[in-house]
């Protein structure tokens, strides 16, 4: 039985940031708290977790086959309002194409259901909390351009 509210997400987990990054999710995004690791997500939310079965497993592995793998700089920090610090992406292209693919393959599911009208590939470093304490950590935890990172 699948919990109510349980979403599923499509990511790029992005363990070359985890250094930079590991200490600051722990305490200022909840979403590190359950377990998910720094990452760039390519759909949220996607389909209820039930729905997930092996011909849209299958579909989801042909639709990655087709995407080469690429490399990509988190190069600085960035902020959405004052309430979420984030890493982005030196070059987003690659990340928006994903997406775009994806939802291409299922329309029925847009990117953040549709709330954003455009959609800003990054990895979350906290929300949510005082903005002192989030400008703390934009201050002691810089992106790493001498880090790449390998989407596969």
């Amino acid at each position: 039985m699948v919990s109510p509210g349980l979403e599923s997400a499509l990511i790029i987990e992005v363990p070359e940031a985890e250094a930079a990054v590991h200490r600051y999710r722990e305490r200022f995004d909840a979403n590190a708290l359950l377990g998910i690791p720094a990452h760039i997500t390519v759909l949220a939310p996607f389909m209820p977790p039930q729905m997930i079965d092996v011909p849209v497993l299958t579909q989801l592995g042909q639709l990655f086959a087709d995407v080469s793998p690429f490399q990509f700089r988190l190069d600085r920090t960035d902020w959405f309002s004052d309430h979420v610090l984030w890493l982005s992406p030196g070059d987003s292209g690659p990340f928006r194409d994903l997406t775009e693919r994806v939802f291409q393959e299922f329309p029925a599911f847009p990117p953040f259901e549709g709330k954003h009208a455009v959609v800003v590939p990054h990895l979350t470093v906290g929300y949510g909390h005082p903005l002192t304490d989030l400008r703390a950590a934009e201050e002691a935890c810089p992106a790493r351009p001498d880090q790449p990172a390998t989407a596969n």
